[in-house]
């Protein structure tokens, strides 16, 4: 059996014109006729698909001829009220406003199941949705919201280079399954989102800005700018207040890479904070069966846009840092070094200490960088749906650990003795890294103190069903082959 979706999207039109290609594809595939109201490029796109895939399409348009060449030259375009009289099944792809002209064709469309595809210009809170107004406007059809979450561009080439899933809602279950029927023979997987209610939801899917990204991308950008302002205070703004010494020239390259590795740590460290907070909240509670907060709930489900805002600030910082030798103030630094010595009568200016500092420095940022890429790359999800819970748990959490402890000593070899040096607190202000370390090793602190057996016990026990109220109470057993509920006893 040939595939359906290598077919051709646009035959040849030959000379029998489009009424011949349409009775012949009906007594091939036996299909359905769909008619499609409207001739945007939606519909075009849609028709051409649905073509593809073997049905029979008819389009209606208010002005037949001037859209029939538009069209793949087996669907027939014909008026609005002939598509409707043909059609068993009708997709609307006209905008909302325009509904109401369609009413001259309630009694053709009687009976059959309306496809509604349109999307609003703004988010709908409190509707009615444009489906809902639609089943208003036609109470002896049966309305199917749907396809309004896919672009014209994924109809045309396939679901191959876009996204699969598509959004169906509906009162009438007949309705809803001869669509998810139409759906899967497209190459699309149909999902049931229930009744037509839920239609505002699915219109206001297309909407959305990433929603799931605004508190991430805030949170990044304000400690960018925090960290920037204090590194440009300390180094640039007040040495030129007190001393007028000028370097301006800093501030598009050194203090954007000394800013950039700070925003990357914090941000790492936020995304395993919600970890800790729920682990404690739960053995403080002594139950797992309490809600979380919402503010806790919403941080524990935005890990994933922390820790890709963290690794793209580290992508940045080593693309920074591999430039810094290009640039003329560093050119000039070095000349002016190297006279100096030669002036000084320095034969050999090897100091092993520094030396030591920057190659382990170097080493575990690199290291640093390998383990965050991994993270990154298990989180798409074609590679996330690759590998089974335990995996993605050991990567995400326990690498995860282990990219975070490397970013920390990566920043403590940056530092090395120098925070032990008065001479570093310009204007009695701490180094960056001082500040940047602080919640790094308080996470790490806390990922410690929940390794304490005692500590460790209790959660497993609390995360397998043990209460402190007594309700449920249990030991676990020395192995995990058995389930840890033989002993309950209920006080």
């Amino acid at each position: 059996m040939p595939d359906e979706m290598s077919w051709p999207l646009i035959r040849s039109r030959g000379e029998g014109g489009a009424s011949t290609h349409l009775e012949a594809s009906a007594s091939e595939t036996g299909a359905l006729v769909i008619g499609i109201l409207g001739t945007g490029d939606f519909s075009r796109s849609l028709a051409r698909r649905l073509v593809a895939s073997g049905y029979q399409v008819v389009v209606g348009s208010r002005n037949p001829h001037r859209s029939v060449a538009l069209f793949p030259e087996e669907a027939e375009v014909t008026s609005q009220m002939e598509a409707a009289s043909q059609a068993d099944l009708v997709f609307v792809a006209v905008f909302p406003e325009h509904h109401s002209t369609l009413l001259e064709l309630k009694p053709s469309l009687a009976g059959k199941t309306l496809v509604d595809v349109s999307n609003g210009l703004r988010i709908n809170k409190e509707g009615p949705s444009n489906a809902e107004q639609l089943a208003d406007l036609f109470p002896e059809s049966f309305i199917v919201k749907g396809f309004n979450t896919i672009s014209a561009w994924t109809l045309q080439v396939g679901p191959r280079d876009g996204s699969k899933q598509v959004y169906l809602c509906s009162d009438n279950q007949k309705a809803k399954s001869l669509v998810m029927q139409v759906c899967r023979r497209m190459g699309f997987i149909p999902v049931d989102m229930g009744q037509l209610s839920s239609s505002v939801e699915i219109e206001n899917l297309t909407l959305h800005l990433f929603p799931s990204w605004h508190i991430p991308i805030l949170c990044t950008v304000s400690l960018f700018f925090f960290f920037y302002l204090y590194n440009f205070t300390r180094d640039i703004l007040l040495p030129y207040i007190t001393a007028k010494k000028s370097a301006f020239y800093k501030m598009p390259i050194k203090t954007v890479n000394v800013t950039l590795p700070s925003v990357a740590l914090v941000m790492l460290a936020l995304v395993y904070v919600p970890g800790l907070c729920a682990a404690f909240l739960q053995l403080w509670r002594g139950t797992k069966y309490k809600r979380f907060p919402s503010w806790l709930d919403g941080w524990l489900t935005r890990r994933k846009q922390f820790g890709l805002c963290s690794f793209l600030c580290a992508v940045l910082h080593a693309v920074y840092s591999l430039c810094l030798p290009m640039r003329k103030s560093a050119r000039f630094t070095l000349l002016n070094k190297a006279f100096k010595q030669v002036k000084d009568g320095v034969q050999d200016s090897w100091v092993d200490e520094d030396v030591w500092r920057m190659e382990l420095y170097l080493s575990v940022g690199i290291m640093a960088l390998g383990l965050l890429s991994l993270l990154a790359v298990t989180s798409l999800p074609s590679v996330a749906n690759s590998v089974n819970w335990r995996e993605f748990s050991f990567i995400q959490s326990t690498l995860g650990y282990c990219a975070l402890s490397m970013a920390t000593l990566h920043t403590v070899f940056f530092g090395w003795d120098r925070a032990f040096d008065p001479a570093q607190y310009h204007f009695y202000l701490p180094p960056t890294f001082l500040l940047v370390l602080i919640l790094p090793l308080l996470v790490l602190l806390g990922r410690l103190a929940l390794f304490v057996p005692c500590v460790a016990q209790r959660l497993r026990q609390i995360r397998r069903g043990w209460e402190e109220s007594r309700h449920i109470r249990f030991t676990l057993p020395d192995d995990d082959r058995r389930n840890g509920l033989e002993d309950v006893s209920n006080v």
